[in-house]
């Protein structure tokens, strides 16, 4: 399979300075609605980047839940492998690829947990199936077969059967990313990409640069 000679020419749109909002996060929400306007697939799925205590990298998808102005929130399982590599290391990126735009956006940061309180208002609006699902599951734990989650499913469905509220799981919650580095890429012609990077300087004030493709 000879993979060398695929290519797209990239030639939707541009960006320039003029084109962006002064503040990263208000500029990521009207490329979100974009994306989700354009009927992209899974809009907030997102790449996250994780680095564990040796020093080894991770990659998966997760789905972006919230997005305020102090970063972006998603949830997951407290004892998962990428949260022991947040444990161990709290520094991660996270990239959006929203191919029907071809526009990506990459953010670097700092990652925390936050409150069981705020973790718990989003389990509860969650459907019930997907509730039960984060139950069932030791994300990342080695299981002998499929048959295993699928009798603990039908164990925990019983249990929870006459149970209008499901127990939000111990190990169960919400991070969040705080940035300090946001970049918005919009493919070019010929390779020559639109690529401005939003840093935070010694002040904490968002500045705004544009990086050669």
């Amino acid at each position: 399979m000879d993979i060398s000679n695929l290519r797209e020419q990239y030639k939707l749109s541009t960006l320039s300075k003029a084109d962006v909002l002064e503040n990263p996060v208000d500029q990521f929400k009207l490329w979100l609605q974009d994306a989700i306007e354009s009927e992209s697939l899974e809009p907030n799925a997102m790449t996250l980047a994780t680095v564990d205590s040796t020093g080894k990298p991770s990659a998966r998808i997760v789905l972006l839940k919230e997005i305020n102005t102090e970063g972006f929130i998603f949830y997951t399982n407290y004892a998962s492998k990428k949260a022991n590599d947040m444990a161990a290391n709290p520094n991660v990126a996270i990239v959006f690829n929203w191919l029907e735009l071809q526009r990506q956006v990459r953010v670097q940061g700092s990652i925390q947990k936050i409150s069981r309180e705020h973790s718990e208002k989003y389990f509860h609006s969650r459907p019930r199936k997907s509730q039960i699902g984060a139950v069932v599951s030791q994300q990342s734990t080695s299981i002998h077969s499929r048959q295993v989650i699928e009798e603990k499913l039908e164990l925990l469905n019983q249990k929870f059967e006459h149970l209008e509220e499901i127990p939000m799981p111990e190990d169960w919650g919400g991070y969040m990313i705080t940035p300090d580095t946001i970049e918005f890429w919009q493919g070019r012609r010929s390779r020559l990409h639109d690529r401005l990077q939003y840093y935070k300087d010694d002040q904490n004030t968002w500045k705004l640069q544009r990086l050669s493709p």
